[in-house]
């Protein structure tokens, strides 16, 4: 998860998410919207007697806040609340696993903000299951040969990878970007990702009062979106003054084509 605004317990169950899969959730910065939710999130995990380790990626002042609260309201919980505090200022490599790695976006901001860079892990190739079977490849060696090994037969001769796999799928990037001024410095790091969120609080009309309260316009978040080659980008953090989203999406849409624009319980292929 990414932010954990008021609000979100009810629209994880509207969309029916699975709340035992969550298990760790990234903190961009500590504006009460993008954290207001965590206390009661955690102390709905209690009551649903989860045990699994949560853990909470943030900057490090978030654990100062919320440990109090956690030790009043939610006294012998029955798993662990493990705080991970990162740099809001550096680009660092914050968590991986078998099929992730997650890393910091210095962003610009009133407070220190970090967005999210989601890269998949290189898949391995797909196996050929009639060139193992002609081959006669031992059950031993389809993992070496899915990483890319080639095949030495009894007699000595070298099957090439290529004749025993197909190309690996590709491996998907998302990146999140809110809150934030309009900065160019985040473009070498989000080159080319498959989907890029970008936050769009202003119309173009509104850049002074975008400026003055750093964040971005529709135009500044396409712009980014188009310099830095994504393959879509989404806009969210509308200002409420706004009743008709679809102005925002078509500005945007001038710049940068393939925008859409984010609602509650929407959901995006990438």
């Amino acid at each position: 998860m990414i932010d954990c605004g008021e609000g979100t317990q009810i629209r994880m169950r509207q969309m029916d998410i699975k709340t035992n899969r969550l298990g760790h959730i990234f903190i961009s910065h500590l504006h009460g919207d993008h954290v207001f939710g965590l206390i009661g999130l955690i102390s709905s995990f209690g009551m649903l007697n989860r045990t699994a380790d949560l853990y909470i990626h943030s900057v490090p002042e978030l654990e100062n806040i919320l440990r109090p609260q956690l030790d009043f309201f939610c006294e012998g919980l029955p798993f662990r609340v493990i705080f991970e505090p990162f740099n809001p200022k550096t680009h660092t490599l914050i968590f991986e696993d078998r099929s992730v790695e997650v890393y910091t976006i210095p962003l610009k901001h009133r407070i220190a903000s970090s967005g999210f860079l989601f890269r998949e892990k290189p898949h391995e190739r797909h196996i050929i299951r009639d060139m193992i079977d002609f081959y006669k490849i031992p059950v031993s060696m389809i993992r070496k040969i899915k990483q890319g090994e080639d095949f030495i037969t009894e007699s000595g001769e070298i099957i090439p990878n290529e004749q025993l796999t197909k190309a690996a799928d590709k491996s998907i990037s998302f990146a999140y970007c809110s809150d934030t001024a309009y900065s160019e410095k985040i473009i070498p790091i989000i080159q080319q990702v498959d989907c890029l969120y970008h936050e769009a609080t202003f119309m173009e009309h509104e850049a002074a009062r975008a400026k003055s309260t750093l964040h971005s316009t529709t135009i500044q978040a396409a712009t980014i979106a188009k310099k830095a080659n994504v393959g879509k980008l989404i806009i969210g953090h509308y200002s409420a003054r706004y009743k008709d989203k679809n102005d925002l999406l078509e500005e945007a849409k001038t710049i940068f084509k393939n925008t859409f624009a984010a609602e509650d319980m929407k959901s995006f292929g990438i």
